[in-house]
This record gives C-alpha cells, structure tokens and sequence, in this order.
C-alpha cells in the first residue's frame, strides 16, 4: 500500500513533470474504480491542463486550471507510471492520459480498491470519510502538543493507532514498524501504557522516518524522467525482515501476521507483549 514516502515522491514527480501540461486525451479502461462518472473523465478532461499536484494523507490531488480536482486514493494496489505511451499497459490499467508533449500518465490497480474522484476545487468534503479524516502526519499544525492531545483519545495497541486515519492520516502497515522501531516502542503496547516522554519520542520518531524515506522512494521509483511506482521497498529496516539481524542490535526480526496483517519488530530493543 503506497504511504506518505511513496506518495510524496509521486507527488514530487508529477510537480515537476506535469504543472502546466495540457491533457491531450482521457481513456477510461476500467470503470469500477471511479466515483465520478466515468464519462466526466472521458469527455471533460482532454483540454484541462495541470496545476499544482498536493498530497492529502493517502490521497494524490491533481490541481486542474478548469478549477476542479482529480483525487486519487490508490488503496492497496493502486499504482503510477508516467512513461511513453508505447510503453506496455499493466494489467488493470484503469486510466490513462495522453499529455500534451507525448507522455502519458497512468493509473492501474491490481485489486480495483483505488478510488477516482472529480470534483470541484471545494468539493473535497464529499469523498466519503474525508471530513471525518485526522491530520496529515507531515501537516506543520500537527505539532507534538497537538500530537500528544489526540492520541490521548485512543486505546488499543499503539500500532492499531498509528494506522487509524482518524488519529493522523498517511501512515500504514509497513512505515508504523518502522516509526516504532525508531522510537523503541512494543507494536502491542497498549496507548494507555506509554509515558508521554514515549508519546513525545513516538512524534518525532514519526517525523524522522519519513523525511529519511521520502528520497529513497523517489530513488527506487524515477529513472530520469519517467516514474514507475511499482513497489520497492528494499531500504525497510525493520517491516517484512523477519529472521533477518535488527539493524541496530543484531537479533532477529520477529513478524507477527494478525487481521490479515504482518507486524515486524525487534523483540530486544522493542521489549514487551506479545511473549
């Protein structure tokens, strides 16, 4: 699943390749994957042209001078490419778009979870759940006071926290182990059992861990001017290692697949449940 990491280098990417770009043709492949109707997309897009490219949480938002938004929410197996347009489709290709000056962006999905919405630059509100959304990890309001007075509202294991969108929004499965690996913290650890000084290092373990994985997404998924994210994730510490040396003590990584869900940690410098 693409993360703050991945998706900020997506973001980056298209900044630079697409601000300005006109869309020279809209293809819609796959029609299960949108939420706007899919004739919007054929038929309103070609003549559009890019603006700024943002990232909210897990979602892409592409800026169109028309005044509206294409948000995107790659779910689980949504992916980019921006490539030449002889290059070959992936399977589930849902859509592409021909940009004036010859390449063409794509977006397919494996499993068909993504979510594709067009709306009106104000109309963010009516993707459902967007307002009921925590805040961005890397929003600058959300500051460790801030941190420490929302996640004070939560119970359960401190991963299941860190992964609930409600709580802050862009982080998953595999960057929660490695903030916690960073912090020195249990993934089973009750909330309720942490200190604040654990809560305040869990904050800026956060922080740390994205700002050192932003660029080595971007270096695993840009090759000069052409993106392909499919995903490449061999600089993890910690997340799917499992038997391998913790990186900083030497013992081996343990993983632990619950909820159709692998947790990988360090049982020395993470100590705690589970036994």
């Amino acid at each position: 699943m693409p993360e703050i990491p991945e998706l900020e280098a997506t973001r980056g990417f298209f900044e630079d390749h697409l601000t300005g770009r006109a869309i020279a043709a809209a293809a819609v492949r796959i029609p299960v994957v949108f939420r706007t109707p899919a004739n919007e997309f054929r038929e309103t897009l070609p003549g559009d042209r890019f603006g700024r490219v943002r990232r909210h949480g897990k979602f892409l938002l592409f800026d169109l001078a028309s005044g509206r938004v294409l948000a995107i929410n790659p779910m689980l197996t949504g992916r980019f490419q921006y490539v030449e347009p002889a290059e070959k489709l992936p399977a589930k290709t849902c859509l592409v778009l021909d940009i004036d000056g010859g390449r063409s962006l794509r977006y397919a999905d494996e499993r068909l979870m993504g979510r594709l919405y067009l709306l009106p630059a104000d109309g963010l509100a009516a993707i459902p759940g967007w307002a009921e959304g925590g805040p961005d990890l890397l929003d600058p309001a959300l500051t460790e006071e801030v941190w420490l007075q929302r996640i004070a509202r939560y119970r359960g294991g401190i991963k299941n926290v860190l992964v609930n969108a409600a709580f802050v929004q862009g982080i998953g499965n595999a960057y929660s182990d490695e903030i916690l690996w960073e912090a020195r913290i249990n993934p089973f650890t009750p909330r309720t059992k942490l200190t604040e000084d654990e809560l305040r290092r869990l904050y800026r373990a956060a922080r740390d861990v994205i700002a050192w994985a932003i660029p080595l997404a971007r270096a695993a998924m840009v090759k000069e001017d052409t993106l392909d994210d499919e995903e490449r994730r061999d600089f993890l510490r910690v997340h799917r290692r499992g038997g391998q040396p913790c990186p900083r003590c030497g013992t081996p990584i343990s993983e632990i697949t619950a909820n159709q869900r692998v947790t990988s940690f360090c049982r020395r410098c993470q100590p705690g449940l589970p036994a």
